[in-house]
């Protein structure tokens, strides 16, 4: 009987691991490829699929290898080459989706059409036909147990949160290196990272909510901060104040909008001049909001993309500056900002990385994340390795960001200068030694 691409895959770790002993597990290589993305195939086989169930997104990470490539035998079989010294390499790529938590169900209709359902591992020695068991993270990992059973068969084996976005972060930072950058001006600039002397950072995830996590090490982290005013409250108070249906159509509208029709700058206070004793420039906001006080407008009277754009200011100010406060409590000058609330957004990023270099005298940078929003995600793809199934190796990735899988293959948001948004998928080969 023919085996699945699951199977094979399984039987070659599993076979790679009696071949090399205990210490002779399967690992992954990571290696950089030239090949163009293209949306995944019917014919692809998938595997490795993990997810990260948030208070507002759900965010899917899989693995699918590739149906054409030139070292398959055919269209059935999993392509396998020869890797360095000898090693089976498994050659694909890894792909990320997002959904948003209140409609769930186009998540699981997903799931469901791309029988991503078959590729979760099924527990060692469970006799077959058992529930297939796939990686999960997040809130929602427990909330949702229940739906994902009752809807695909599928039981959530569930991984703590904040391993998994430490996990995810110190993974993409080690294997991208392309992975950080810093924004500001509208100028973007890549870092890079020296690997040994990644630690001590600090990881700003912005998701509904902020944490703020110091990293030691591998495992080694403590959340030292946190604030409930993120993406969430972007979100909430804008469809509060704007009637705006969704994140996106928030973000596009803050384009377009003027914050200091509505914010009281320090010009505003002083007839235009700035207060340089205390070095406040005349624009430098004083009040988020403040001119409505005086404003003999009602709500109605005011734009919408104006709401936006001192909304999306005031909250991305208030994290930037918090979290460089927490920074300087431990004597931390490398700050990562990742979670879905930035989404390559020029302005978001600008006006983070302003906070940070005002509050810390241009001591400290903000750095960015291309894979901002699936560091979870990616954490809990990897806890299959403590299971056996996966030990991933690194050297190099192709960074391409991710698209709204539920909004049929959009870009998650254009930036003014359209830079920082390309395809949805990593081409990557996994190598089993």
């Amino acid at each position: 009987m023919q085996q699945t691409a699951d199977q094979q895959v399984h039987n070659l770790i599993r076979g790679a691991g009696k071949a090399k002993g205990e210490r002779g597990r399967a690992k992954m290589d990571i290696v950089e490829s030239k090949q163009i993305s293209e949306p995944i195939k019917s014919e692809a086989q998938i595997s490795h699929l993990a997810l990260d169930i948030g208070g507002s997104l759900i965010k899917l990470v899989y693995f699918s290898t590739n149906s054409d490539s030139s070292s398959s035998s055919s269209k059935d079989s999993v392509a396998v080459s020869s890797g360095n010294e000898g090693r089976p390499v498994l050659e694909g790529k890894l792909h990320f989706a997002k959904f948003e938590t209140a409609k769930i169900n186009d998540c699981i209709d997903f799931i469901r059409s791309k029988q991503l359902r078959l590729s979760g591992f099924q527990k060692h020695g469970a006799p077959a036909g058992e529930r297939c068991t796939i990686k999960a993270t997040g809130g929602g990992a427990y909330k949702y147990a229940d739906l994902f059973k009752e809807k695909l068969g599928i039981c959530l084996d569930k991984e703590d949160e904040m391993d998994c976005l430490v996990a995810g972060s110190n993974f993409l930072l080690k294997a991208v290196h392309t992975e950080a950058f810093t924004y500001m001006d509208g100028q973007k600039e890549f870092v890079q990272i020296d690997h040994d002397d990644l630690y001590p950072y600090m990881l700003v995830n912005i998701g509904s909510g902020v944490s703020m996590i110091k990293v030691d090490g591998p495992g080694k982290f403590e959340r030292v901060s946190g604030t409930n005013v993120g993406g969430g409250t972007f979100w909430g108070l804008g469809r509060l104040l704007t009637k705006c249906k969704s994140f996106d159509e928030l973000l596009e509208l803050s384009h377009r909008g003027n914050n200091r029709v509505i914010d009281m700058l320090v010009g505003d206070i002083y007839g235009g001049m700035d207060y340089t004793k205390i070095g406040l420039s005349s624009t430098t906001i004083a009040s988020s909001f403040g001119k409505a006080i005086s404003d003999n407008k009602e709500l109605e009277d005011y734009k919408p993309e104006d709401i936006s754009r001192s909304l999306l200011r005031m909250i991305s100010n208030n994290i930037g500056q918090i979290s460089y406060l927490n920074a300087l409590r431990f004597g931390l000058k490398r700050i990562f900002f990742a979670g879905f609330f930035i989404r390559g957004h020029a302005y978001t990023m600008d006006t983070i990385a302003v906070a940070v270099h005002f509050w810390s005298k241009g001591e400290a940078k903000a750095m960015f994340l291309k894979h901002e929003g699936f560091l979870g995600a990616l954490g809990s793809f990897m806890s299959y390795e403590k299971h056996g199934f996966l030990n991933l190796k690194v050297h190099q990735l192709v960074q391409q960001s991710p698209v709204d899988a539920s909004r049929g293959g959009d870009k998650i948001h254009d930036p003014p200068n359209g830079e920082l948004n390309e395809n949805q998928s990593i081409d990557c080969s996994i190598c089993l030694s």
